[in-house]
């Protein structure tokens, strides 16, 4: 492409991020911001010149001149306005999650799929940029590990009053796998290539109990992989812990770790030989890094169908790992 990708964004908490990453990258020109807080839309057009304020989501998906939308707004909007967008022609971008129903998905599922790819679907599924876990993939690709046999992963999102009296508290039945623990789901179907094929899980609501908050605040899902490897992970909103993500990769060659101690590896059994320090960072720099190869994509530089399924697999997981907590049975997952 040798035109500038028109794009606008919607949802200005961390979707200003996305902003100033897409006003940034000289493959795209900034149009429109629209937030429920018009104040801090009109603050933020004044600093990233080109771009304009929308009185409407549907004033941003009618201008003909937007060839991508960001979506940044509350987890109960994604679906409504990325459907709206791909229906209008537009490529979407957003913040995870993808949507929040089996029903939902579909439908997502059906709209990309119409298009044969033209379109671009992402999320902002940002661990994936972190330069830690690229490391780490690279690493098990690299048979560095060995056979994967178990991969751990816990949330810990330490911020109960974001639950309790934020904006997720006023949606009924929020799901803190489809709210954060989805990440590190993310994370186990990026860096082991595989996907799960069925899924216990269980949670509760001890930490949030007496608050407005209706709905399970940890949960905790084990998968079980064609390849014989398990997967565990956690979701944890209430915890008295700072926002952190735990990994453990268990291999039959060496065994990864990343908690308070920092990221390190084992690669002998003698518990005399310390591990090896892994100094790459655990966070992406910014939380716009996802962008750029969104950009690749609508380019023509890059095929992005195999990210895009992944994404759409992630929700998949998630929504299966919801029944089982909630049916206490084990769920085949359905990809479909």
């Amino acid at each position: 492409m040798t035109a500038k990708i028109g794009v606008a964004v919607s949802g200005l908490g961390i979707g200003e991020q996305h902003a100033r990453a897409f006003a940034a990258d000289s493959r795209a020109q900034l149009l429109w911001l629209h937030d429920l807080d018009r104040g801090r839309a009109e603050k933020l057009a004044r600093e990233l010149p080109g771009s304009r304020v929308a009185t409407s989501f549907e004033q941003i998906i009618g201008d003909p001149a937007v060839h991508a939308v960001s979506i940044a707004t509350f987890d109960n909007h994604h679906f409504e306005q990325a459907s709206a967008a791909l229906r209008a022609g537009k490529h979407v971008f957003i913040e995870k999650p993808l949507c929040t129903s089996r029903e939902e998905l579909a439908q997502l599922r059906n709209l990309w799929s119409a298009g044969g790819g033209r379109l671009k679907l992402g999320s902002n599924l940002i661990l994936r940029a972190a330069p830690l876990y690229q490391w780490l993939k690279r690493e098990l690709a690299g048979g560095a590990l060995g056979s994967l046999y178990a991969f751990d992963g816990e949330y810990l999102y330490g911020r109960l009053h974001k639950i309790t009296e934020g904006w997720r508290s006023g949606i009924r039945r929020y799901s803190v796998m489809l709210g954060g623990g989805i990440h590190l789901v993310d994370l186990m179907l990026w860096i082991t290539g595989e996907r799960p094929l069925r899924v216990n899980a269980t949670g509760n609501r001890v930490v949030s109990r007496g608050t407005s908050f209706d709905s399970d605040d940890f949960r905790t899902a084990t998968f079980e992989f064609e390849s014989g490897l398990i997967g565990r992970i956690a979701a944890n909103f209430g915890c008295v812990h700072r926002h952190q993500h735990v990994m453990r990769l268990y291999g039959t060659r060496a065994t990864f770790l990343y908690d308070d101690a920092g990221a390190r590896m084992y690669t002998v059994r003698d518990p005399g030989e310390p591990p090896r320090a892994v100094a790459a960072a655990p966070l992406p720099q910014r939380k716009g890094d996802l962008i750029p190869p969104f950009l690749d994509a609508i380019a023509g530089v890059v095929d992005y169908s195999a990210e895009t399924l992944s994404f759409l697999d992630g929700i998949s997981i998630c929504l299966a790992a919801d029944e089982a907590a909630e049916t206490g049975r084990a769920v085949t997952i359905d990809y479909t």
